[in-house]
Formats: C-alpha cells, sequence, structure tokens
C-alpha cells in the first residue's frame, strides 16, 4: 500500500478557490435550522490539526512519508471546508461557535486515544459529513449554495477512501486491525445517531424523513467497515447486538 496518488490528490485539489456561498431563498425556519447545523459542523472541520503532527512520531504499516504528507493536506483541506461553511454560516447571517457539545465528544474522544484510534474517529467524522452535507444539498434548491455543499461531500468521499487505504495497510497486523475494525462497529454508529439527535430539527425542516436518514448514515458505516477491510462476523455482531 503506498499513497503517493494521494498526495498528489490533495496537492490538486489545493489549488481550488473557495465556491460562491449565495444564500437561496428559504423560509425563516429553515434558515435558522441550517445556519445552527452549519455552524456545528463548522467547528469539526476546524479542529483535527494534532493528530498531523503526533503521526511524524509513530511506526505503523503504511506510515511513510507519503502518507505523512498527505495527512497534513487531508488536514488542510478539512480547513477549507471549514473557510467554506464559516462563509456559508455568515452569508445566512448567523455567527461561528466557539464549541458545541458533539465537536467537545469528538475532540475528547480524540485526545484520550492513541493516532489509529484517532484516524478511527476522523473516519466517523467522513462518513457522517458524506450523508449530512449530501441530505442538505439534495434538500435545498438548485444552486451555488447547495453545489458548495456537494463540493465538500465530494472531498468527503475521497477522505473515507484515504483513511480506509491507511486502515487495510494495518492488516499487516492482523490483531491490531480487528481491534481498530471493532472500534470502528461502535465508534461509527455513534458517531451517526449523535449527529442524528442532534440535527434532528434541521432533517424535520427540511422535510428529511429520519428513516432515511438513519438508513443513509448506517449504509455509509457500512461502506466504510467493507472499506477498511472489517470481517463480515464483525458486521454480524454488530447489526445484531
Amino acid at each position: 500500500m503506498t499513497f503517493h496518488h494521494w498526495r498528489t490528490h490533495f496537492d490538486a485539489q489545493a489549488a481550488r478557490p473557495l465556491p460562491p456561498v449565495e444564500v437561496p431563498a428559504l423560509t425563516p425556519r429553515r434558515r435558522l435550522a441550517l445556519t445552527r447545523s452549519l455552524a456545528k459542523f463548522q467547528l469539526g472541520e476546524s479542529g483535527e490539526g494534532r493528530v498531523a503532527h503526533e503521526i511524524d512520531r509513530v511506526t505503523l504499516p503504511g506510515v511513510d512519508a507519503d502518507y505523512r504528507a498527505s495527512l497534513k493536506r487531508f488536514v488542510a483541506e478539512e480547513g477549507r471546508h471549514a473557510r467554506i461553511l464559516g462563509l456559508m454560516v455568515n452569508a445566512l447571517g448567523g455567527t461561528l461557535l466557539p464549541r458545541s457539545w458533539t465537536e467537545r465528544a469528538f475532540v475528547h474522544g480524540r485526545r484520550l486515544l492513541g493516532v489509529r484510534f484517532k484516524l478511527v474517529v476522523l473516519l466517523a467524522a467522513e462518513v457522517i459529513g458524506i450523508a449530512f452535507y449530501g441530505l442538505l444539498a439534495r434538500a435545498l434548491p438548485p444552486g451555488p449554495f447547495a453545489s458548495a455543499l456537494e463540493q465538500i461531500c465530494r472531498d468527503e468521499e475521497a477522505h473515507l477512501r484515504f483513511h480506509a487505504d491507511f486502515f487495510l495497510a494495518q492488516r499487516a497486523r492482523p490483531l491490531a486491525h480487528a481491534l481498530l475494525c471493532a472500534a470502528w462497529w461502535v465508534v461509527g454508529p455513534l458517531a451517526a445517531l449523535t449527529v442524528l439527535v442532534d440535527h434532528r430539527d434541521t432533517l424535520r425542516a427540511f422535510g428529511v424523513p429520519l428513516g432515511e436518514a438513519v438508513g443513509l448514515m448506517l449504509a455509509r458505516v457500512r461502506e466504510a467497515a467493507h472499506r477498511m477491510g472489517s470481517p463480515a462476523a464483525l458486521e454480524a455482531l454488530a447489526v445484531h447486538r
């Protein structure tokens, strides 16, 4: 497993200008709900820099100069997402949040864990981002605002594959890989549940059925598990526990 192509990918992505974020016509209820949700996601996209420095101090399968450089570029791309979301919140007439309970939960979870398990938490953030940004983009009227969310969603799709490649490389240490996959089946669904609870008002305001949101997020959790090489037996245990 090599990561040179990911380094090239992130370098190419970095050259893009920020997209326009012209706000579509929205009811006051939808505007308020959207502003609150995007402000919370903006916090989550802002705070992932520590692991990019910690990776320089570890020796793990697949972790070479290209992976370390790619992880730093991934963090920079997340910072770009934070800037886009910040522009969106401001355009909606809102203000950025200093913190939120979901952001604190993700941050504390990452800080309590080693690098590999921190990357599990980051993968969870990508998975729920893909689902939630995609739901919002489809619910909004066509235009620059929805297109900007779609662009972030496409980036997060690539991030999912990037992190999954790291976890595939961990199969060189079978026990560690199995533990990471087991952790995913706890962290992934828990992250999805957390976001569904925290953003239920936004989903309701935009007419997104809860069942649709749950199904989409769990499908993404399952996709991530397959991409990281999770044994089928773990999925069976997770589904039936």
